[in-house]
């Protein structure tokens, strides 16, 4: 009986990633953690790093996504729970995105995540048991301005997983879709944010990545505690399918359906209309 589990992680060298990768270890279980900088998450692990195995991964490379699987499963025998971790955001209204910038958005977030799912399913089918973890976020259920193809890319996230959860159900394989509200991370740093360059007067861009970066350093969330959410739905033989996290995510997302709500019933006569009789 397998009382420790192995699992997969992508985007493990900083932020939530990282925070996972170690609460992992801590909890005993053995990880394959995967980035396109694993030096800078070696240097940043400290203890026994035996169950440890550190792999530079682009996902959006699909022959490096199911080499990088195919030596993890080799190396420990088996996968368990896989997180779809890694990310990307780029501030800009749609107009002022290009073709480029919107399908790098697309690439990182959505079919990155597809490739890893695709090279990974072969063994959990095989195995007949899994959890695969996909990071959406709050912004995959509520559309902000200015954001609108990271929006794109987080709700595409829900609706595959959506149809991956009753895909795997008849082979034992769970499917989580965290939706995680802004945490004290990075991601809104100067550094790791990315701004479309075609800038289009109108639309206040400056303004909007001004009030973005405000939130960098002051977010609600706390990485730390979210590992530790993440190794108790791994523990569940039926975790949740949708899993907001934080209060300004749960708050937000409820709020959302409610609005949702009250214009269906507004408009339903007329959405009605359209039925044979």
């Amino acid at each position: 009986m397998v009382t420790k589990k192995v699992w997969f992680i992508t985007g493990a060298s900083k932020g939530m990633g990282l925070e996972i990768t170690k609460a992992i270890l801590n909890n005993g279980d053995k990880v394959i953690a995967t980035s396109r900088n694993p030096k800078n998450m070696l240097e940043k692990l400290d203890g026994n790093l035996i169950d440890l195995l550190a792999l530079d991964l682009d996902v959006t490379n699909e022959q490096d996504v199911k080499e990088a699987i195919n030596i993890g499963c080799h190396h420990f025998g088996r996968i368990d729970v896989v997180v779809n971790n890694a990310g990307y955001n780029l501030l800009g209204n749609i107009e002022e995105l290009s073709n480029a910038e919107f399908r790098k958005t697309m690439d990182v977030n959505l079919f990155g995540m597809a490739n890893v799912i695709r090279h990974v399913l072969p063994y959990l089918r095989n195995q007949k048991s899994g959890h695969i973890i996909n990071t959406s976020s709050m912004m995959g259920y509520i559309g902000h301005a200015g954001n609108g193809s990271y929006n794109a890319s987080k709700f595409a996230v829900i609706g595959m997983s959506e149809a991956l959860a009753q895909e795997l159900a008849p082979f034992g394989i769970n499917v989580t879709i965290l939706a995680p509200g802004t945490f004290r991370t990075s991601f809104m740093s100067e550094d790791s944010l990315s701004i479309a360059k075609n800038a289009i007067e109108g639309y206040n861009l400056e303004k909007q990545v001004e009030i973005f970066r405000s939130y960098d350093g002051m977010q609600l969330g706390d990485p730390k505690k979210l590992a530790q959410v993440l190794l108790k739905i791994s523990e569940m033989s039926s975790p949740p399918i949708h899993l907001p996290l934080g209060s300004d995510s749960f708050n937000a997302i409820k709020e959302s359906r409610e609005r949702e709500r009250e214009e269906l019933e507004k408009w339903k006569q007329l959405s009605l209309q359209t039925d044979f009789k």
